[in-house]
């Protein structure tokens, strides 16, 4: 089948790459030159494991091409919208220009029968009302939201755990072309749901809400472990055997970060408001207070275990990523503590496996190791907020050489304590003992 792909940032990118490698003729289209010439030449304009490989072997089979010119997209039969939705600039509601704009530059080219296929995470009306900016043209318009996990975004493409539709009407001709597109993943026995427009748009922002309010459960219950010695890792634990709670996402440390989490639970909550729901949604803003908290939290544990200043100490920042296995710097909380510690007068070295280039364009004044023994180098204290497996697999012995002071704290709860204690260190993790 012939598609197109709007918008070839994180989402586009991969799903435009992830189609046609499984057979589907495709062109990714976006307005940026310089990302559109990169990925032309199989060059990723973002780390994202297995994603490189993918790129460079399936644009050597002919069926992938990259394109700024819209009139390359007349011969799709499927087009994909796949631009993002940030946080609006004087609120906390989606800017929803780039959508817009995506569905504006397709109109010329849709014909009757053809679909377009939204996939970016939009307020819930949003369907509605791009459906009827479509239908002069004869086409049908369909949600189909993505659940993409940075770091695990080819697998989550080509193996979802569940793909949904949303549509105007479940029996229309639209759900079979798009059963035609996921043929491969449907034969795998992958669960599909059809449902009204409103249920496809609101099934993504509701999955991330539960998940931080997951997120920042633990981190409030970090609050209250370490004011009465308990150990919120160990409490984690407990309570996570229950098949009603889960063990997933329920790991305290400096909380979440990201294009998708932060922004989207606050436009949850600004839509609820619009709606005059807005005591529905209420508890996302206190979400979101717990888990910028995490952040401050972590600034005042690395000034407590330095004796009440960081000034003038020299602080390793291990991880610049929101997550590990991604470069994503938007939103994230190493990022944003190395930023704080820098603006109290520490002298704050950083070092991430990915993410250091993205993390200078934003931070330029920051100082940036090229190797992790540089970072660790006559540190007087070392910071881990990013749960890299490098970060994870220190080892103690040897990184006590680097340092100047056996000093960690540990931002993510992602360390054995009680190995870098017996080995000297001073451990202090969020929430533990």
């Amino acid at each position: 089948m012939r598609l197109s792909v709007i918008g070839c940032g994180y989402l586009g990118a991969v799903h435009a790459t992830a189609m046609a490698s499984i057979g589907h003729d495709v062109v990714g289209f976006d307005v940026d030159a310089e990302k559109i010439s990169r990925l032309s030449s199989g060059d990723a304009p973002f780390f994202e494991p297995g994603f490189d490989a993918l790129l460079r072997d399936t644009l050597a089979t002919g069926r992938l091409r990259f394109s700024t010119d819209t009139s390359d997209l007349a011969s799709a039969r499927v087009h994909f919208i796949a631009v993002g939705t940030p946080q609006s600039e004087d609120g906390d509601g989606a800017d929803m220009r780039f959508v817009d704009a995506a569905v504006r530059s397709l109109l010329p080219v849709l014909s009757e029968g053809d679909l377009v296929v939204g996939k970016s995470t939009v307020p819930v009306g949003t369907a509605q009302r791009l459906a009827e900016m479509v239908a002069p043209t004869g086409a049908l318009l369909m949600w189909n939201p993505e659940f993409l996990r940075e770091g695990f975004a080819v697998e989550d493409t080509l193996q979802p755990d569940r793909i949904v539709y949303g549509t105007s009407h479940s029996g229309g001709p639209e759900v079979a072309v798009l059963d035609e597109v996921y043929a491969k993943a449907l034969d795998a026995g992958i669960p599909r749901l059809v449902t009204d427009y409103a249920t496809s748009e609101l099934v993504k922002v509701a999955a991330n809400a539960f998940l931080a309010t997951k997120i920042s459960f633990i981190n409030a219950m970090s609050e209250i472990a370490d004011a009465t010695g308990a150990d919120v890792t160990q409490l984690a634990d407990a309570i996570g055997y229950d098949v009603r709670i889960g063990r997933r996402f329920l790991n305290a440390g400096v909380g979440f970060g990201g294009g998708c989490l932060p922004k989207d639970i606050r436009a949850f909550a600004a839509r609820g408001e619009e709606l005059g729901h807005g005591r529905a949604l209420r508890f996302l803003r206190e979400v979101d207070e717990i888990n910028l908290r995490q952040r401050s939290r972590l600034v005042d544990v690395v000034t407590e275990e330095l004796g009440g200043s960081v000034a003038g100490r020299r602080i390793a920042i291990l991880g610049l990523a929101f997550k590990p296995n991604s470069d994503d710097t938007r939103d994230s909380p190493a990022l944003d503590i190395a930023t704080r510690l820098h603006g109290l007068g520490a002298d704050v070295i950083a070092y991430d496996p990915e993410a250091i280039e993205t993390a200078r364009r934003v931070r330029p004044h920051l100082h940036f190791a090229q190797t992790l023994d540089e970072a660790l180098s006559g540190a007087e204290a070392t910071v881990v907020v990013t749960e890299w497996d490098q970060f994870r697999q220190l080892d103690p012995d040897t990184t006590s050489q680097l340092v100047a002071e056996t000093r960690i704290i540990d931002g993510r709860n992602c360390l054995d304590a009680q190995r870098w204690r017996a080995a000297g260190w001073s451990y202090r993790g969020l929430g533990r003992r």
